[in-house]
């Protein structure tokens, strides 16, 4: 037998057609959906309806000749183009799939969480035993049947759902925080258990012995990922991020690990689209992963391969096939059942258990209640097992697309009636206005640093901003040393010191070998970082430009954002209770106040300082100086900051900055700059090479 033996002209010719048309219909179509309102999965699958023998294909039959498989083997290179699509999908539904978030509202999710669940279930698994035996492909595994049913009737779709969130401006609202942790505790327990039914599935029969072989394997897979699996995702982007260039090398790491842990569930017997997902997830809370992989995946599966999956699974839809009474009442029977469980379910856990309101808890019904992304994945694996019939299939399908049409509309009806507290809106403001910050998407911090036996005053600086930066998001930090061979052990030994100072459970070391340190660390920061931070104790006395060679090449040459820290000789318990920053309305002020407020967090004291000269004064008109500082003001305000503003008058700025500093009893300087390299030597500017120079407590400057 030919192992590798291609496929004919026609069934190539066919294959190229298919996935032409599918895509452009299911992206026209998603399009359309969302211009009204809704998912775009809406869109894509019905795409695939119309292609299908549910119209066109039925009505035109050579429309049908080649948008349908019509051989084995165009269907299975038909499927593979699918499977692409779910695993990319199951692998973005991970990386939204927010641990932490889940921690943060453990005890509100979860009462919604077990409501949703249990209630479904139980509803869902009286239908799978009430259904007629018409429905089954097998009417003796009724129990296989009615628990795959049940099952898929308690999971809601986390990509739609996020989606719905996001269309109707409620991500990043206390609500949608806690239905979309809700959803995940629902879906990780539902994919366990879709787990546990497709393995009975496989089995000859269910006994005993098969129910506990199959929580074995459930309970295999989960400890094996949870070790094997996180150690693989944690060395495996940190060998590409700290061994290889360019950022598709980790989308590559991504995808590759998907499909391998998709292999391991397979074996298992638990699907490969768990092992996507659990890749996913593992990858998601990891703050080294870059955000523009995330961007290229999501661009990749959403834009290509997951409507080509969507759209083949409306392929599979055939309308006709429940255009019987009967067939008719089943299915709005099963879309009644689905909602009312959903829904029914989803109220009593927010209200009894969590004590939410009324319409809140209504609205977490509403809600979880969308099934289409994730209840299209579990038909399909049902049909491909052999639990559902073509008709139960169509019948799931129909109540997907109903839920996630019917969840926007419930949404905005209920939550219309429900106010969001002073404090969820003030968190709301902050964010608005942090993602304008350089600090968006800050995820990975390089630290140079240099051996000195016994000092590490200016890493005690380095180390506390670093670490008030990564308060609100995690960040990876990596302290770097760069040295000859000879000086290696040395190196070696005081970068491992320094560990203890940054207090990082994220920090990882380098040492690299070479004889020049400017190209070493400009070629390391290309390797995905997001911040240079580079410390000196003090600056040049020599007239080698401001801080040195090194410092002044890093600063200039550098692709990456730097943070330049000057200062030593602070105590290890040092810490900034007074932040002051000159206030001004240009754009590198503005990020200087944003770091500013990032590194007080809740404990210091920001002072926001714009000083007028009398030769500015004269020009001034009328309350400009006013304006700057209520902006500072407004902008300290939006971010729930404490903040302190002084328009002072001075000779010059410089005095005036000066001045401050020693009347605030200042411990932190920070200035902003934007230097590009435009000459062999680096200029900060007079002011701010100045103020760096005489500042009686330690500087930070943004070159951003």
């Amino acid at each position: 037998m030919e192992t590798f033996s291609a496929a004919s002209h026609g069934e190539v010719l066919q294959l190229v057609i298919q996935i032409a048309v599918l895509l452009a219909a299911a992206r026209f179509l998603g399009g359309l959906a969302q211009r009204m309102g809704q998912p775009a999965v809406v869109g894509e699958i019905l795409a695939g309806v119309i292609l299908g023998p549910s119209i066109l294909s039925g009505l035109v039959p050579w429309i049908g000749d080649w948008i349908l498989p019509q051989t084995q083997a165009q269907g299975y290179m038909l499927e593979v183009v699918a499977l692409i699509g779910v695993m990319l999908l199951l692998v973005i539904t991970g990386l939204e799939t927010d641990l932490a978030l889940i921690r943060r509202r453990f005890g509100v999710a979860l009462g919604v969480a077990v409501g949703g669940l249990v209630i479904p279930f139980v509803t869902g698994l009286a239908l799978g035993f009430a259904l007629p035996e018409s429905l089954l492909v097998d009417p003796s595994d009724r129990t296989v049947f009615a628990l795959f049913v049940a099952t898929a009737l308690s999971i809601s779709a986390i990509p739609v759902l996020a989606k719905i969130l996001m269309d109707l401006d409620l991500m990043r609202r206390e609500f949608g925080q806690t239905v979309l942790a809700a959803g995940m505790i629902d879906d990780i327990t539902g994919w366990t258990m879709l787990g546990v039914v497709t393995a009975l599935a496989s089995a000859e029969a269910i006994t005993a012995g098969s129910v506990v072989l199959t929580f074995a394997m459930v309970a295999i897979f989960i400890l094996v990922t949870m070790t094997g699996g996180r150690f693989v995702v944690e060395r495996g982007l940190g060998l590409i991020q700290d061994r290889f260039r360019g950022r598709d090398a980790i989308l590559t790491l991504v995808v590759v690990l998907a499909f391998a842990w998709g292999a391991f569930s397979q074996a298992l017997r638990l699907e490969p689209v768990i092992g996507a997902f659990a890749i996913g997830i593992l990858f998601g809370r990891l703050p080294r992963l870059p955000t523009d992989v995330v961007h290229k995946l999501e661009s990749m599966a959403l834009a290509v391969f997951a409507p080509i999956f969507f759209a083949v699974a409306g392929l599979k839809v055939d309308i006709r096939a429940i255009l019987q009474p009967d067939l008719l009442l089943v299915a709005a029977l099963v879309i009644l059942i689905a909602t009312f469980g959903k829904v029914a379910g989803a109220y009593v856990g927010a209200r009894y258990l969590s004590g939410q309101d009324h319409w809140s808890a209504l609205a977490y019904g509403a809600g979880l209640n969308a099934r289409g992304a994730v209840e299209i994945i579990i038909a399909t694996i049902g049909l491909s097992l052999g639990i559902l019939t073509t008709e139960m299939f169509s019948i799931i399908v129909l109540m997907a697309v109903v839920t996630s049409i019917a969840a926007p509309a419930g949404l905005r009806y209920c939550l219309a009636r429900v106010e969001p507290a002073d404090e969820e809106q003030l968190r709301l403001a902050r964010e608005e206005v942090l993602k304008g910050s350089f600090l968006a998407g800050l995820k990975r911090v390089l630290v140079p640093v240099r051996p000195r036996i016994g000092q590490v005053g200016t890493q005690t600086i380095q180390a506390v901003l670093v670490a008030r930066l990564g308060e609100s998001s995690g960040i990876s930090t990596t302290l770097l040393a760069v040295a000859g061979d000879q000086d290696r052990v040395l190196a070696g030994a005081y970068v491992n010191s320094l560990r203890a100072v940054f207090r990082d459970r994220g920090t990882t070391t380098r040492i690299v070998s070479s004889h020049d340190p400017v190209e070493a660390i400009l070629h390391e920061a290309e390797a995905d970082y997001d911040l240079l931070v580079i410390g000196t104790p003090t600056m040049s006395g020599t007239g080698e430009g401001v801080f040195g060679p090194v410092i002044d090449d890093l600063i200039k040459l550098s692709r990456t954002p730097t943070l330049v820290v000057r200062g030593e000789n602070v105590p290890e318990d040092w810490a900034p209770s007074r932040i002051l920053v000159p206030a001004s309305s240009s754009t590198s002020s503005r990020n200087a106040a944003d770091l500013a407020f990032a590194i007080a967090g809740s404990d210091a004291v920001v002072t926001g300082v714009h000083v007028v000269t009398p030769s500015r004064l004269s020009g001034m008109r009328p309350n400009v100086a006013l304006d700057v500082t209520a902006e500072f003001e407004i902008l300290a305000t939006q971010m729930g900051q404490h903040v302190e503003t002084e328009v002072r008058e001075a000779e010059d700025i410089e005095t005036g900055i000066l001045e401050a500093l020693a009347e605030f009893d200042a411990d932190l300087l920070v200035l902003g700059t934007n230097v590009r390299a435009g000459t062999t030597h680096l200029h900060l500017g007079p002011r701010v090479e100045y103020l760096t120079r005489l500042a009686p407590c330690p500087v930070v400057i943004l070159n951003s």
